[in-house]
């Protein structure tokens, strides 16, 4: 049990790590953030929270998988090297192509609940 509450600790200092250091990690959280005040304002139902969530835990995760691909990539690969940075634009091109998805995402959810207000 000691084992999996060290863990825990680990994961959390691992998303804290990257909130305080990482831009692109605290601008998916401010906008997930935002997502989550439209959608507790414009009332989302169960099924629509669901697809948020999701959308959210993806952005969020591949975030996180990118910066822990490029602290790898910049330990093993100090200088530069071409196939390092290929590395580490394709981590980008994930995060980018789920960032579409997940926005995709929110305006099929939030364009018809706003559409009266903007009518």
């Amino acid at each position: 049990m000691r084992r999996l509450i060290k863990s825990f600790g680990y994961a959390f200092k691992g998303i804290t790590w990257a909130f305080k250091t990482q831009p692109n990690f605290k601008f998916h959280c401010a906008a997930a953030a935002l997502v989550l005040l439209a959608g507790y304002g414009l009332k989302l139902s169960s099924s629509e929270w669901i697809w948020i969530a999701t959308a959210i835990g993806m952005v969020l995760s591949a975030e996180l998988l990118n910066t822990a691909i490029e602290v790898l990539v910049d330990l093993v690969s100090p200088q530069y090297n071409i196939k390092a940075g290929q590395v580490k634009d394709l981590a980008a091109a994930a995060v980018l192509l789920v960032a579409l998805i997940a926005a995709t995402i929110g305006l099929i959810i939030f364009i018809p609940k706003l559409l009266p207000y903007v009518a």
